[in-house]
C-alpha cells in the first residue's frame, strides 16, 4: 500500500529516535552491569529490548507504506558519568520522544493514516506510562533517600 511520503518521512524520523535510545539504554545498561548495579543493568536491558520492539514496529509499517526503512541513522547518543545523569539522559531522550511521537500522531490524523497513529499511539503509551513514569520515579527516589542508597538499593539482584 502506497504511503503518504510525509508520514513515511515522519515515520523514519520516529526510527532514528527509538533507535538512539536503544543504544543509548545498551550503553548504560552495560556501564550498571560493570559497576555492579544488577537492578539497573536488568531494567535498562528490559528498555533497550522494548526500544529495538518498537524500532521494528516502525520498520515494519514502513516497509508497509512501501517506504524504505533507514536503519543506519543515529542521533547523538548522550552517555552519563554517573547514575543520576544517566538516568536523566534516559529521561531527556525518553521526552523527546515523545514529543515527536505526539507530533506525528497529529500528522497521522491530517493525513487519515489511522493504522499509522494507532501505532504510534501504541508506543507514544510505553513511552510515557513505562519509560518515563519509570524515570521520573527514579530520580525522584535519588531526591528522598540520597544517591548513595538509592545505588545500594539497585545493587541487590531482584529474585526470579
Amino acid at each position: 500500500m502506497q504511503g503518504v511520503k510525509k508520514v513515511i518521512d515522519l515515520l523514519n524520523k520516529q526510527l532514528t529516535l527509538e533507535l538512539t535510545s536503544m543504544d543509548q539504554y545498551l550503553a548504560h545498561a552495560k556501564l550498571y552491569e560493570d559497576w555492579g548495579i544488577n537492578k539497573l543493568h536488568n531494567k535498562l536491558t528490559h528498555e533497550y529490548e522494548e526500544e529495538l520492539q518498537h524500532s521494528k514496529l516502525l520498520i515494519e509499517r514502513i516497509i508497509f507504506l512501501e517506504g524504505k526503512a533507514d536503519t543506519a541513522s543515529r542521533d547523538k547518543i548522550n552517555v552519563g558519568n554517573n547514575v543520576k545523569q544517566m538516568l536523566e539522559n534516559d529521561l531527556r531522550a525518553e521526552k523527546r520522544v515523545a514529543e515527536s511521537l505526539r507530533g506525528i500522531i497529529s500528522v497521522c490524523e491530517d493525513e487519515n493514516d489511522f493504522v499509522s497513529r494507532e501505532l504510534l499511539e501504541k508506543l507514544l503509551d510505553d513511552t510515557e506510562m513505562d519509560h518515563i513514569y519509570w524515570l521520573e520515579q527514579h530520580l525522584g527516589l535519588i531526591d528522598k533517600i540520597g544517591i548513595q542508597n538509592y545505588i545500594e538499593s539497585q545493587m541487590k539482584s531482584s529474585p526470579t
